[in-house]
Formats: C-alpha cells, sequence, structure tokens
C-alpha cells in the first residue's frame, strides 16, 4: 500500500509539473482581466517598442515592464511609462484596472488629445503624472471625483481655460502642479480651501490673470509657485509669522503691496518677488530668516535701506537692483 502512494504522489507532482509547463496560465499570478485590459491599452496605442515586453504568454506581475502588481492581490496597482513612443490619445480602457494606484504617463511628446473621462473609475487613484506630453483641452472638473488623490502633477502640456474651483474638494490632495501649460482667468476663490498638509501649489508659467484670491492667505503652503503669470492685487496674506513656508516664487506678476507691512515665516528657504509693483521697504524681519539661501525683490518699486544682518547681504547686488531707491549694501550706500 505504501509503494501504491508513494507511487500515485510521484505520477501527481509529474502531471501538475507537466501540465503547468503546457499551460503557464496556471501558474500566473497576474489577473487575468488586468492582462486582457493591458493588451487593449497596447493595442490602442499601436503595439510601441516601449511595451514590447507585454506578451500574451508572459506574466504582466513578474515579466512586463512598466507595470508592477501588489504583493498580496496580484492586481495591477502601477502603470508607469517614463520617456517613449507612445501616440495618440489616453485610450478609455486606463479605466479599467480598478486597483491602479499610480498612473504615470511622462516625456511622450506624441501623446495628444484631452484626458479622458475614464480615469474617473479609478477610485483607488493617488498619484497621477501625465507631464512633458502634448495633451490638450481643459484641466477636466471630473478629476475632482478622484477622491483618493493625493499628487495630481499636469505640467508642460498644452492645456487651455480655466482652472476648475472643484479641484480644492479632493480631500487627500496635498500637491497640485499645472505649470508650463496655457491656463487662463484666475486663481480660484476655493484653492485657500484645500485639506492636505505640507501642500505644494505650482501654477506658474502659465496666463492666469485677475486678483491673487485674499482666500489663499487661509492656507499654509509649504511651496508655492505662482511665477510667470499676469496676476495682480495683494500677495502679503500669503505670509505670515505663524505659517510654515519654505519656497515661494512670485516673480513676473503684476502685484502691488507694501512689503515693509509683511511678516515673513522663519522657515522660508527662498523668496522670489523679482518683476512686480511692490512697493515700501524691506522689513529687519527678513534679517531673522537664518535658512534663507534665495533671495530677489529686483524690479519693483522699494526704497529705503536695506536691513543689515542675517542673509541679506549674501545676495549680491541683482537680487536688489531696478528698485525706486533702495539703498546699502550690496547696493551703493545711502545718502
Amino acid at each position: 500500500m505504501e509503494i501504491t502512494k508513494i507511487l500515485f504522489l510521484i505520477f501527481s507532482l509529474t502531471l501538475l509539473i507537466f501540465s503547468t509547463l503546457l499551460h503557464p496560465s496556471l501558474s500566473e499570478l497576474c489577473n487575468p482581466n488586468d492582462k486582457k485590459v493591458l493588451l487593449q491599452i497596447k493595442q490602442a496605442f499601436n503595439d510601441p517598442y516601449v511595451l514590447t515586453s507585454w506578451k500574451p504568454g508572459t506574466d504582466c506581475c513578474t515579466d512586463w515592464y512598466c507595470v508592477t502588481c501588489d504583493d498580496k492581490t496580484h492586481r495591477i496597482n502601477s502603470l508607469t511609462v517614463i520617456t517613449g513612443s507612445l501616440a495618440g490619445q489616453i485610450p478609455p480602457q486606463v479605466g479599467d484596472l480598478p486597483y491602479l494606484e499610480t498612473l504615470e504617463l511622462h516625456k511622450q511628446p506624441e501623446l495628444v488629445g484631452p484626458i479622458p473621462q475614464a480615469i474617473t473609475k479609478l477610485k483607488n487613484l493617488k498619484y497621477l503624472r501625465l507631464t512633458w506630453n502634448n495633451l490638450s483641452g481643459t484641466v477636466p472638473d471630473f478629476l475632482s471625483q478622484l477622491n483618493n488623490l493625493v499628487f495630481l502633477e499636469l505640467s508642460f502640456n498644452n492645456l487651455s481655460g480655466q482652472i476648475p474651483a472643484s479641484l480644492s474638494k479632493l480631500p487627500l490632495l496635498n500637491s497640485l502642479r499645472l505649470d508650463r501649460n496655457k491656463l487662463t482667468g484666475p486663481i480660484p476663490n476655493s484653492f485657500g480651501e484645500f485639506r492636505g498638509n505640507n501642500f505644494y501649489l505650482v501654477l506658474s508659467h502659465n496666463q492666469l490673470s485677475g486678483k491673487l484670491p485674499a482666500s489663499l492667505g487661509k492656507k499654509d503652503f509649504n511651496y508655492i509657485d505662482l511665477s510667470r503669470n499676469k496676476l495682480e492685487g495683494d500677495a502679503s496674506p500669503l505670509f505670515g509669522a505663524n505659517k510654515t513656508a519654505q519656497i515661494v516664487d512670485l516673480s513676473r506678476n503684476m502685484l502691488e503691496f507694501d512689503l515693509s507691512k509683511v511678516e515673513f515665516p522663519k522657515s522660508l528657504v527662498s523668496l522670489d518677488l523679482n518683476h512686480n509693483r511692490i512697493t515700501g521697504s524691506l522689513p529687519v524681519g527678513l534679517t531673522a530668516l537664518d535658512n534663507l539661501q534665495g533671495f530677489n525683490v529686483s524690479y519693483n518699486r522699494l526704497c529705503g535701506k536695506i536691513p543689515v544682518g542675517g542673509k541679506l547681504q549674501s545676495f549680491d547686488s541683482t537680487a536688489y537692483f531696478h528698485n525706486r531707491c533702495l539703498c546699502g549694501a550690496p547696493l551703493e550706500s545711502c545718502k
């Protein structure tokens, strides 16, 4: 009897190995639905070279580039294509990967057209980065439906129109980057209501206009870059002694306020206000910014003596020149 059992076990094991070799799909980790969708995405992009590893007879969890699977569920949780040859529009099938947490398509110059609404089906999406492509159309209002989104970057595209106010409703968002597009209109008033901590807001190199919303002062931005737009009004509410901002770039706008009344957070590492219409004098409080590494207030309407102390004299004259009547080191001495 024992010999019979042993022979049966050997036969069963041999059969299992043989069937696995004949049908590798039996040992695949990749979910068949995910695999089917990925092959549809590959076909929609006309079988680009960057997706060569996506082959029907291989395991998408172990053998395919540009995707990753969750260790436990083995569902596709990341689709990341950085540089390559994707061409055409983003296919709607990307919305059929229900466990996707990261979608990143970067430096695809032939990737065109609008952002598809099918993306709203990705209820687990946390990280959406569509950058350095040639996407067009608007920044879609429907992106506000992605309630788990933490990071949203659509930089370096050809997006136009106004920024939807609804983006501020995203409960977990802590980084919004829409720079280097062709966006117009005002910054939404609602942008002072973002709930994420250590918030990064980058809207530079667009054609945004209108007054800076006072509501922005309600938010403690860690990093804010609104440079190279056509923004007007008072930017002083962005600052405050109790805030924790590290980098603030408001350069090359038409902002107009009295700098002498502004209190700066001691956490400030870089402050760029060049090419605006800022008046007043440089407050003595700037000398208390021990972490300051970048500073530029050139091409404004500032007057008075540059305070002595802190890091202010470590910057050369280009950080201060072309003002109405600033004086003192590193500029010429005051008369």
